[in-house]
């Protein structure tokens, strides 16, 4: 089933880069700003966490948390939040469960094999926990802007 805006947000409880664990349920008061990346340090997904986190203060002036999701580590989120400074959490989803939840798992090839990975997708999730907007198959350069044009749509 695919999610669309005004839909609830699936609800989840993943640990962070630094053990803690997170919920949405926990969020709500709060906009959350809930990215699904592939792999830490890859070029596009630097790239794009580095955007969030050159506009996390104009992104929390606007009562938005930023959570970053991938199917790595805490061990690999952390060094990939202490390489780049990334103020914000990073959410470890190893089993992939809030990925299907969220419907971003999607097949790739590569090299002949055809998998499973993760769709860079990108979810605004209001303070009662509805979705307001949904980003697939997002292209990085500009990204950040979008969804914080977005987020001041919501805020008028």
């Amino acid at each position: 089933m695919e999610l669309n805006i005004g839909d609830k947000a699936p609800e989840f409880s993943l640990k962070a880069d630094d053990e803690q664990t997170i919920s949405l349920r926990d969020l709500r008061g709060k906009k959350v700003i809930l990215y699904f990346y592939p792999k830490d340090s890859t070029p596009g997904c630097t790239q794009e966490a580095c955007d969030f986190s050159g506009s996390f203060a104009e992104l929390s002036r606007q009562n938005a948390v930023v959570l970053g999701v991938s199917k790595d580590s805490p061990q690999s989120h952390r060094r990939f939040k202490e390489k780049y400074s990334l103020p914000f959490p990073l959410l470890c989803d190893t089993d992939a469960k809030v990925c299907v939840a969220y419907g971003v798992m999607n097949p790739k090839s590569m090299y002949g094999k055809t998998f499973l990975a993760i769709q860079r997708s990108t979810f605004l999730i209001d303070e009662e926990g509805i979705i307001q907007g949904i980003w697939r198959q997002v292209k990085v350069p500009k990204h950040v802007e979008t969804v914080f044009n977005h987020l001041l749509q919501l805020t008028e």
